[in-house]
């Protein structure tokens, strides 16, 4: 296992399977990686800006939270090899839609050129109650 020095450590898993973890709370609590990296492909979980004891650390600013939570997804992606540019699906999901409008002109400064497919999608509540956002996204390695 080794240790990039912000968080992401690389576990080896067999079959060229690799997995990537960002230290957050409930990786190991429910037993779950950051993200997968399968060869080419990458599979980033859920991500959302909760701190050390799992609450936000943006409570009530559904922008802030994304903005934090696609931050942590590019970690993720370059901890296993990828940028950003290599994203090609991203699924939101926000406990209010009023959030929508900011989100989506967040999405439309970062991926303007990528261009992603994409969903966003209402949902009644997340794990923890002040986590307003979560996003997962996967990606393909097509350049270098």
């Amino acid at each position: 296992m080794t240790d990039d020095g912000q968080g992401h450590e690389d576990a080896p898993s067999g079959g060229g399977r690799r997995l990537i973890s960002s230290g957050g709370p409930w990786e190991e609590i429910a037993g779950y990686s950051r993200a997968v990296v399968v060869g080419d492909d990458c599979w980033v979980a859920g991500t959302t800006d909760a701190g050390p004891t799992g609450a936000s650390l943006h409570p009530g600013d559904a922008v802030a939270q994304a903005s934090e939570a696609f931050e942590r997804i590019f970690a993720a992606l370059r901890a296993g090899g990828f940028e950003p540019a290599d994203i090609v699906r991203i699924r939101i999901f926000v406990t209010d839609l009023t959030a929508a409008s900011g989100i989506t002109a967040l999405m439309g400064e970062l991926f303007r050129d990528i261009r992603p497919a994409a969903t966003l999608v209402r949902v009644v509540e997340l794990i923890e109650a002040t986590l307003l956002v979560e996003i997962e996204a996967d990606a393909r390695r097509t350049t270098g």
